[in-house]
């Protein structure tokens, strides 16, 4: 039975008559730039994260660079963050100028270590980045105690987790603001690129509205400073409203087939995902571990269901990166984490029959190893 790993053509068709008809419309009015589109978006996400502010942008990327400059983080500031992540967590604050403080994760949730969060303060930390991973919050309640012990902001980084939250609070609520990526692997995905940015400070978003339109003010052509081009193109907000509508449902079916593997692979020498007490899971991923992941790779290739590695090199054995760590060994769980994690198909269009396929070929494969 062939599992792919995402099914981006089943996910069309399952909202295709919408898609086609806001995307005719776009193309036959010439409504390009920051339409109805933009605005429905961005007052959908508003609403539905309880924030003041939604700011769609260009990619998630730009969503945390923006939000970042917007909040104030300069030169010399130190952001603590993670080395087990996408690169444009620590890209991003690398890029301002500012110095990325990579600490342990969590090896159960791969989210920040809270307790390694504190350890790392110096007289220079200005803000906290938290990495909420594979659908779910990082612990918001510790994290949030810390910053306010020590006076720090929080920026969120919420590429995968639109619609997560901790004990009912949203991403974009707990510190000073969040990142989300709409790009089209995600589970609100655009037709390529996307990012939105989420806020309750009304002058972090003052900035970040000028900053993604060339740091222009209220005036056109009249700059108040240096910007970049980060609008979401109209046709990219289409897309995204119209798959809005189904993305409870499709978060719904996620969850099913993660129950599946739960139920399935328990009692395995494998270390099953777990999710955080108070935290919504939104399944971006189903990431477990193994000892064994280049053979389990290939036996579930022999079998057509696709797997991947989400991340299979942390971020500070990179060469670009190295300055922020300490090599090799300086982050023990991190690199151990990264050498055993594999990501199995989980997205909105399976099947439950695919599901137990899955699960019933992992199950398969583990039991084989032990009796071996």
């Amino acid at each position: 039975m062939r599992v792919p790993f995402i099914d981006l053509k089943a996910q069309y068709n399952d909202v295709k008559a919408e898609i086609d008809s806001s995307v005719q419309e776009v193309l036959s009015t010439g409504a390009y730039v920051l339409g109805k589109y933009n605005k429905q978006l961005e007052a959908s996400i508003a609403e539905r994260h309880q924030v003041k502010h939604a700011i769609a942008v260009n990619s998630g990327t730009d969503a945390l660079r923006i939000l970042m400059q917007a909040a104030g983080i300069e030169p010399g500031d130190e952001v603590i963050t993670t080395a087990f992540t996408f690169v444009a967590s620590v890209e991003t604050i690398a890029q301002l100028g500012a110095t990325p403080v990579l600490v342990e994760i969590d090896p159960a949730t791969f989210c920040i270590d809270p307790d390694a969060i504190e350890a790392a303060i110096t007289p220079r930390t200005k803000a906290i980045l938290p990495i909420h991973l594979f659908g779910q919050l990082c612990d918001m309640t510790k994290i949030k105690a810390i910053a306010d012990r020590h006076g720090l902001m929080i920026l969120e980084d919420a590429a995968q987790v639109t619609f997560g939250h901790h004990k009912g609070i949203y991403t974009g609520n707990w510190g000073h603001g969040c990142g989300i990526s709409f790009y089209v692997t995600k589970n609100l995905g655009a037709a390529g690129d996307g990012g939105m940015i989420l806020t309750n400070d009304d002058e972090i978003a003052r900035r970040c509205l000028s900053l993604r339109i060339h740091g222009m003010g209220r005036e056109r052509y009249y700059y108040d400073e240096i910007g970049y081009t980060s609008r979401l193109a109209e046709l990219q907000a289409a897309v995204l409203c119209a798959k809005l509508q189904k993305l409870d449902d499709w978060n719904e079916n996620r969850a099913s087939v993660a129950m599946v593997y739960l139920e399935e692979l328990s009692g395995l020498d494998l270390h099953l995902p777990v999710t955080l007490e108070g935290n919504n899971n939104t399944w971006h991923q189903f990431t477990l571990r193994t000892t064994r992941r280049e053979e389990l790779i290939s036996f579930l290739k022999e079998r057509e269901i696709d797997s991947g590695i989400y991340y299979p090199v942390p971020l500070h054995l990179h060469a670009p990166y190295g300055a922020y760590g300490a090599g090799e060994g300086s982050l023990p769980l991190t690199e151990e984490v990264s050498k055993q994690c594999l990501s199995i198909p989980v997205h909105q269009h399976m099947t439950q029959d695919q599901a137990h396929f899955v699960a019933s070929s992992i199950r398969e494969f583990a039991l084989k190893t032990v009796s071996v």
